[in-house]
C-alpha cells in the first residue's frame, strides 16, 4: 500500500510541474479516468457509523463535457462490503448477532455541476483551476453474498473537488452516498427486527471516498476564436 502511495504521489507532482498556457488553450469534450477508494456500508447491521468497517473501491468513469459548468459522467464501481453487528450496541430478537461480507458492482449515470468556471486559458471566461462539485444520478447494484445475488436500481449523491493538473490531465477528490432500493445488499440479512422490509423502507446504503485521475480527449470545433 505505502508503495502504491508513493507511486501517485510521483505521478501527481510530475503532472502538476506548471506548464505554459497559451492564449488560446485547447479544449475537449471528453474525459476518460480511473479512481480508487475507500467504502462502506450502512445497513441492517450497520445503522450509523459509515466506516466501521471499511473496504476496497475501485472503479473507471467517462465524462461528457458540454461546457465548463456542467458534465454527464458515466461511473462503473466495485466494492468490497462488510458489516458485523457484534460492534455496535444495538440488540437484536434473540440477543442475535449478524455479520456479512460482499462484493457489489454499480453502473450507473450522474449529472456533475461545477461550482466554478472550470479549466485553464480562455481567461475571458474566468476560468479557475479548481473547483468544488455536486452530482447526482441514478444506478443499479449487483451484489453477490454467500452464494446469493441481487439486483436494484440505486440513486447516488457525490461532492467532490476536482484540480486541473495539467491541460489535459484532472485530479479529483470525492465522497458518495449510494442508496440502494433492495435489502439484499447484506445477503440474506433482512427483517432482522422482525419489521418486513419494504421497496423504501430497511434498505441498503454504501459509502465511497476516492480519489481519481483522468485524461481529456476529443478536441472541439474552433471557429473564428469562438469555442462551440
Amino acid at each position: 500500500m505505502r508503495k502504491l502511495l508513493a507511486v501517485i504521489l510521483m505521478v501527481v507532482a510530475a503532472l502538476a510541474v506548471p506548464s505554459r498556457v497559451s492564449a488560446q488553450q485547447e479544449t475537449y469534450k471528453f474525459d476518460l479516468g480511473v479512481q480508487l477508494g475507500m467504502d462502506g456500508y450502512l445497513g441492517d447491521v450497520n445503522e450509523s457509523s459509515i466506516f466501521s468497517n471499511p473496504g476496497f473501491a475501485g472503479g473507471v468513469s467517462f465524462r461528457y463535457l458540454p461546457d465548463v459548468r456542467w458534465a454527464i459522467r458515466g461511473v462503473f464501481n466495485a466494492y468490497s462490503l462488510s458489516g458485523d453487528s457484534s460492534k455496535f450496541d444495538n440488540v437484536f430478537p434473540g440477543g442475535e448477532t449478524y455479520s456479512f461480507k460482499s462484493t457489489a458492482y454499480d453502473l450507473g449515470a450522474r449529472i456533475e455541476f461545477n461550482f466554478f468556471a472550470y479549466g485553464i486559458g480562455e481567461t475571458y471566461k474566468h476560468l479557475r483551476r479548481w473547483s468544488p462539485y455536486l452530482a447526482v444520478g441514478i444506478g443499479a447494484t449487483y451484489a453477490t453474498c454467500d452464494g446469493q445475488s441481487s439486483f436494484a436500481p440505486n440513486i447516488p449523491m457525490a461532492f467532490g473537488v476536482k484540480y486541473k493538473l495539467k491541460e489535459r490531465w484532472n485530479l479529483g477528490l470525492e465522497f458518495s452516498m449510494t442508496k440502494v432500493f433492495g435489502d439484499k445488499v447484506d445477503g440474506e440479512l433482512s427483517d432482522l427486527y422482525q419489521i418486513k422490509s419494504s421497496f423504501l423502507k430497511n434498505t441498503d446504503w454504501y459509502s465511497n471516498i476516492s480519489v481519481s485521475i483522468s485524461y481529456e480527449f476529443g478536441k472541439r470545433c474552433v471557429t473564428c476564436h469562438y469555442v462551440d
